[in-house]
């Protein structure tokens, strides 16, 4: 077990360099907002899609085409409208009048990174399309099926403060993002430093790829092999249940405040997403610490709360946060 975690670590060293000239690239164009950044590459590295929430103007965009322009794949933006169609992200069959056949015209959804922006200005049948894409890897055109190539990741961006006009997302369908990431205000220092940067009519930025789709999907098999002890699964496990049954857990004054706990999606994406954050961190095995310093991104989203919650401004995130400070970590 030894000499093999030996080896294991040292597999992750040689594989994660490109990490480090990633970020340092992606922080020459996008000043602050390390932890989105941080997030983002956790999805890329655990093949799951991620929901970014935040007030417009907080850089969310300009950081998913930067980390686009780093990795030497394709990259499509979709502007989520009110009388977009599904076929506008699929691709549709187009009738060729010289041959009396029909071509296949693929649609946006066929790149390897995908931004969703304001997804929740497109109707249920528009976000659906998207969400299926996502869950089966396939789009569907006529008769043929086609699978989508990986990597394929989707991002998706949505405004909290303007809900008119808008069509949240279903709960099943929230569910199938791996993370939630809620980008805030940058500090005074950062504000500064973006001032100085971006105040010119066209900025401009010299970043060229550091890394090719290969070098992902090899990643993507050595945070396969990073090691959970079954001690770790328990405390996913444990997270888990108290959104369910808080009562059992000792949380029993929270007991109203939720309407639907996580599902074992959530149990699942958690072990994921911790094996990529010990990655980053260079370990080849998983700790509580990968567990707190990314559950609140998985459970944010998947833990529903009760009208007497919303009464009385308790938050999932307050609910969440409560959970990890009681249940025992190992």
């Amino acid at each position: 077990m030894t000499f093999d975690l030996t080896q294991l670590n040292e597999k992750i060293k040689d594989k994660s360099l490109f990490l480090k000239t990633l970020e340092a690239e992606a922080a020459k164009v996008v000043v602050g907002q390390q932890g989105m950044i941080r997030r983002i590459l956790i999805g890329l590295l655990s093949n799951g899609h991620i929901l970014l929430e935040g007030v417009p103007g907080l850089a969310k965009t300009l950081t998913i085409k930067t980390l686009a322009q780093l990795i030497d794949t394709s990259f499509n933006r979709i502007q989520f409208t009110p009388d977009l169609l599904p076929a506008d992200l699929l691709g549709t069959l187009i009738y060729n009048q010289k041959n009396g056949e029909f071509n296949v015209k693929k649609g946006p959804l066929f790149g390897n990174i995908i931004l969703a922006d304001e997804i929740n200005r497109s109707p249920a049948k528009v976000q659906a399309a998207l969400l299926e894409s996502m869950q089966e890897k396939q789009i569907t055109i006529g008769d043929s099926t086609y699978k989508l190539e990986e990597p394929f990741l989707v991002l998706a961006t949505q405004n909290p403060i303007e809900q008119e006009g808008t069509y949240p997302l279903p709960e099943a369908q929230v569910d199938r993002f791996m993370l939630k990431i809620k980008v805030d205000y940058p500090t005074d220092e950062e504000e500064f430093e973006i001032i100085k940067r971006m105040a010119h009519p066209e900025p401009k930025f010299d970043i060229k790829p550091v890394i090719k789709k290969a070098d992902i999907l090899e990643a993507r098999n050595v945070v396969d092999e990073i090691y959970i002890d079954d001690k770790i699964f328990k405390y996913i496990v444990s997270l888990v249940m108290a959104t369910r049954d808080p009562a059992k857990a000792g949380l029993v004054d929270m007991e109203a405040l939720i309407e639907y706990g996580a599902s074992p999606r959530a149990s699942i994406n958690l072990a994921l997403a911790a094996k990529a954050n010990a990655f980053i961190n260079q370990r080849g095995y998983v700790t509580p610490d990968d567990i707190r310093a990314i559950g609140m991104d998985v459970l944010r989203h998947r833990v529903l709360v009760s009208y007497e919650a919303e009464a009385e401004e308790v938050t999932s995130e307050d609910i969440v946060q409560r959970i990890f400070e009681v249940t025992e970590v190992p």
